[in-house]
């Protein structure tokens, strides 16, 4: 009988660490590769556990194992090497990995051209018809939608015993940018366009990228996006210029004042509840009472996602040091909101505007029924250096486990209980 893996023992002969990569277990991963497991160790058929994570749509546990010295040249005995893998599987937090700099002088550019064409022929063919042209399989495809990375989500899709996730255009994109081959506005629009979910990484990669550019041309592009018939247009073209001016470190902050401008009128008339909510996280950017003016009408929007964009707005435009009269009336409406994540977003802006003034509405939300409420009221009283923030936490007792922010909330409330007392 194989060992059980929480004591790290082999399973019918394997490798301890093998056995940890397949489970995806990290935590049991650095355990081994800190007792001196070889990262290079194979399986019983021959395969590396840098594959096996590859495999296993790892990423973590991949760069882990990079990390420690795993060879990343390797392959099982009969796969492919790892960046052709994870170009075929379609997750671009794998390519990621694999293309990070310490190790992306290994691949040289003809096989990177290789990788883009291969990653473009997935896109443009399409998943759903690639895995029936690979597998012979007819039917349904079944889709579950995954998260790739920390931000980002694809589908996960499965035919004939194959099993892809449809990261293509991202991986496309990427794979682009790295071999310094400049895509078109509208090309990198049109892989964003072709997933309908803006949560989708072939959105957030085609925005990023465009975003960085920085420059005139692509900001014009954006700004024409405005006027479209389709919302899911301009809804790009808002969140490109966006980026646009939050990825802008010059010291001239050239698109500061084109963007407030446009962020400012557009929020009067935009009738699409996703698109108003983008341009008011944008206005939320930028900083005084000009784009808290055009937040605050939309406050009592019919749509739960407008008035949370609104309360998330009003974070950086009403403050530091103190809201105004008007965004504190409007957070205290929005605190009593009847949808729970307008009301936590109010709360977390509530927090993050340190306004003593709020103090007293943090301390009782202590007692709210929503445990989240909670700890981001003992994090807003934190940082005020108020007092109650202590017994606030004390009751919540520990974070749970699966929700990192409460380490980042109720933390703050134990650092300055350390400071308070002189510890």
């Amino acid at each position: 009988m194989g060992a059980d893996t929480t004591t790290g023992g082999a399973v019918d002969g394997e490798p301890p660490l093998i056995t940890a990569v397949r489970a995806g277990d990290i935590d049991l991963v650095t355990r081994h590769l800190d007792d001196g497991s070889d990262p290079d160790a194979r399986d019983a058929h021959g395969t590396p556990a840098l594959w096996l994570a590859v495999g296993a749509r790892s990423a973590a546990v991949a760069r882990l194992l990079l990390d420690r010295g795993a060879d990343p040249g390797q392959h099982g005995p009969e796969g492919p090497l790892p960046l052709r893998a994870a170009v075929d599987w379609g997750s671009p937090a794998l390519l990621d990995v694999l293309l990070e700099e310490r190790v992306r002088g290994r691949h040289p550019r003809s096989e990177l051209l290789d990788m883009r064409d291969l990653a473009r022929r997935w896109h443009e063919t399409g998943v759903e018809a690639e895995l029936r042209r690979r597998t012979g399989a007819e039917g349904t495809v079944a889709r579950t939608r995954v998260r790739d990375d920390e931000f980002n989500s694809v589908d996960e899709c499965s035919l004939g015993g194959m099993t892809v996730r449809d990261g293509h255009a991202a991986i496309l994109t990427r794979l682009e940018e790295l071999l310094g081959i400049r895509a078109p506005f509208e090309i990198l629009m049109d892989r964003a366009l072709a997933h309908p979910d803006p949560d989708h990484t072939a959105w957030g990669s085609s925005a990023i990228l465009l975003g960085n550019r920085c420059d005139g041309t692509t900001w014009a592009s954006a700004a024409a996006l405005r006027a479209h018939d389709d919302p899911r247009r301009s809804l790009f073209g808002a969140h490109v210029l966006r980026l646009t001016h939050l990825f802008d470190w010059s010291e001239e902050d050239p698109f500061a004042g084109p963007a407030l401008d446009i962020f400012t009128d557009w929020a009067a008339g935009e009738p699409d509840a996703s698109v108003l909510s983008e341009v008011l996280v944008a206005l939320g950017e930028h900083p005084g009472r000009r784009a808290e003016a055009a937040i605050l009408p939309h406050i009592g929007h019919r749509e739960a996602r407008v008035r949370r964009a609104a309360a998330h707005g009003l974070c950086a435009a009403s403050s530091p040091p103190a809201f105004s009269g008007p965004a504190r009336e409007a957070l205290l409406q929005l605190l009593n909101d009847p949808e729970p994540e307008v009301r936590q977003r109010a709360c977390l802006t509530v927090a993050d505007g340190r306004d003593p003034a709020l103090a007293d509405v943090l301390a009782a939300l202590l007692d709210d029924t929503d445990r989240r409420m909670q700890v981001i009221a003992v994090y807003g009283l934190a940082l005020v250096g108020d007092d109650r923030c202590v017994p606030g936490a004390g009751r919540l007792g520990p974070p749970r486990p699966g929700h990192p922010e409460e380490e980042t909330y109720l933390g703050a409330a134990w650092r300055y209980e350390w400071r308070r007392d002189g510890r």
